[in-house]
């Protein structure tokens, strides 16, 4: 169990972090700070505002709404 791979949202970190140069807390501290907020305007904001891709903002979205709503 402890060798089964990472899924859903939080497979993408390690990419997120190699290509955007940022910690993932960091990304979701920008998403915390623009809520409230729909899923796609946040992902809108995260590509427009920070250049990330679709999947990659995508991605964050959603684990860090998952997350808040425990």
């Amino acid at each position: 169990m402890a060798d089964e791979p990472v899924k859903g949202p939080a497979s993408y970190f390690p990419s997120i972090e190699k290509k955007y140069g940022k910690p993932i807390a960091e990304w979701l501290e920008v998403i915390r700070t623009h809520q409230p907020a729909k899923h796609m305007e946040l992902v809108a904001l995260l590509k427009t505002d920070h250049g990330l891709g679709h999947g990659h903002a995508n991605a964050l979205v959603a684990y860090a709404l998952a997350a808040e709503k425990g």
